[in-house]
C-alpha cells in the first residue's frame, strides 16, 4: 500500500490516517494477547499448585517415602498419557515442592509465571527466596535474568554491602535503596561482557564491552540506575579529567561515578575519585539530593591500602571486585565469605 492511502478524507474533509489508527488498534491487540497468556499462565500456575497440594497431602499421611513416589509415579503416568510431558514424576515433585513454599494459594503472586517459580524453589533459605521474588516484581525481571541473579548469588553480595544490617526486615518489602552507600555490590559479575578471565585487556576494552551490553551492565547494578555518561569531560582548576562512567540513580537520588582499573587499585586512584565525587557534589547536585558516590571497580584490591587512603571520615568512595567470567558456586561463596570478613572487621575496628 503506498503511503498516500494511509491518508483518507472524510465527508467532513478531513483527514484519517490509517497508520496511526493501525498502530493504536495494534497496540490494543497486542496487550490484550498479553493479557491473555498471562492469565493462561496463572491459571496453569493454580493448577500445577493444586497437584502439589494432593501430593503433599497424600503422602504426609504416611511415615514412608515409597507411598509418595508410588503416588507421583502412578499420577504422572495417567496425566501424561492424558495431558503431555508436562506431568512426569520431576514436574510433579517440583509441583509439590510449590506448594511446600507457598501452601496458601492467596499469597502466589499472579505477577510472576510458573517458569519464575520454579526458579525460587530452588532456593531454601525463606529469607533469601523472599528477596528474590520481590525483586523480580519490582524490577520485572524476566525468568532468565532470575536466574542469572540467583546464580550470581545476588543475595548473598547484597548482605555483605553497607549498612545491610536489617536485611531480612528489608527482603520481606523488597530491596528498597534508602541510601546511597547501599547500592554498592562484591562483586559484580560481568561474565556478559564476553571478556575471558585470562585475556589481556585493557581498560577501554572493558569499558566499552560494558557499553555495549548497557542493558545487562545496568541489570547488575541494580535497581534505578539510569546512565548519563562515559569519559565525561569535566575541568578541575587548569585541567581536564574524564571519568570512566556516570550514572544517576533515582531511588538514592544520587550521582554514581565509575571507575574502572584492571591494575592493583593505588592510593592515586582512590584520590582522584574522591575528587570527583567532590566536583559533582559542588557543581552537579541540586535541593533534594544525595551526596555522589564514587566506585572503583578493580580487578584487584589491597584492603588496606583503601582503608589507609580513605581513613575513617570518608564515607562516599568505595572499592570493590569485578568478575569478567562466571565463577564456581564454591569459588564465589569463598570471594564473600572473604568479603564478608573484611568488612566485619572494618566494622570492628570502627567501634574501637
Amino acid at each position: 500500500m503506498d503511503d498516500k492511502d494511509l491518508i483518507i478524507n472524510n465527508d467532513n474533509n478531513k483527514t484519517v490516517d490509517i497508520e496511526i489508527i493501525y498502530k493504536d488498534i495494534k497496540e490494543k491487540i497486542l496487550t490484550a494477547r498479553s493479557k491473555m497468556l498471562k492469565h493462561i499462565d496463572t491459571t496453569m500456575t493454580e493448577v500445577y499448585w493444586y497437584v502439589g497440594k494432593i501430593t503433599y497431602e497424600l503422602s504426609e499421611n504416611s511415615t514412608k517415602a515409597i507411598y509418595g513416589k508410588k503416588i507421583i509415579d502412578a499420577l504422572s503416568a495417567k496425566l501424561t498419557n492424558e495431558f503431555g510431558s508436562g506431568f512426569s514424576p520431576v514436574s510433579i515433585r517440583r509441583m509439590r515442592r510449590f506448594y511446600e513454599f507457598y501452601p496458601i494459594w492467596s499469597t502466589v503472586s499472579t505477577e510472576l509465571s510458573w517458569a519464575h517459580f520454579q526458579e525460587l524453589i530452588r532456593i531454601d533459605r525463606k529469607e533469601e527466596r523472599d528477596f528474590y521474588e520481590k525483586e523480580s516484581i519490582k524490577s520485572n525481571w524476566g525468568c532468565r535474568e532470575l536466574r542469572r541473579q540467583i546464580n550470581t548469588k545476588l543475595y548473598d553480595r547484597y548482605l555483605i554491602s553497607p549498612d545491610k544490617q536489617l536485611i531480612i526486615e528489608d527482603s520481606k518489602k523488597g530491596l528498597i535503596e534508602k541510601q546511597p552507600e547501599e547500592l554498592l555490590k562484591t562483586p559484580y559479575i560481568f561474565e556478559f561482557a564476553g571478556l575471558k578471565e585470562n585475556k589481556n585487556y585493557l581498560e577501554t576494552d572493558l569499558e566499552k564491552a560494558l557499553l555495549s551490553h548497557l542493558t545487562e551492565f545496568l541489570l547488575e547494578l541494580g535497581r534505578g540506575f539510569s546512565f548519563v555518561a562515559n569519559q565525561q569531560r569535566i575541568k578541575i582548576g587548569s585541567e581536564y579529567y574524564y571519568p570512566d562512567l556516570v550514572f544517576y540513580n533515582r531511588l538514592a537520588k544520587c550521582f554514581v561515578i565509575i571507575d574502572l582499573k584492571i591494575g592493583k587499585l593505588t592510593h592515586q586512584d582512590i584520590g582522584q575519585m574522591q575528587m570527583y565525587v567532590n566536583y559533582y557534589k559542588k557543581t552537579q547536585m541540586i535541593e533534594g539530593e544525595n551526596e555522589p558516590i564514587g566506585i572503583l571497580l578493580c580487578a584487584d584490591k589491597d584492603d588496606a591500602v583503601v582503608e589507609m587512603t580513605l581513613g575513617d571520615s570518608v564515607k562516599n568512595v568505595y572499592a570493590s571486585k569485578y568478575l569478567t567470567y562466571m565463577p564456581s558456586k564454591e569459588e564465589l561463596i569463598k570471594i564473600i565469605r572473604d568479603e564478608k570478613e573484611l568488612y566485619e572487621l572494618a566494622q570492628e575496628n570502627e567501634k574501637e
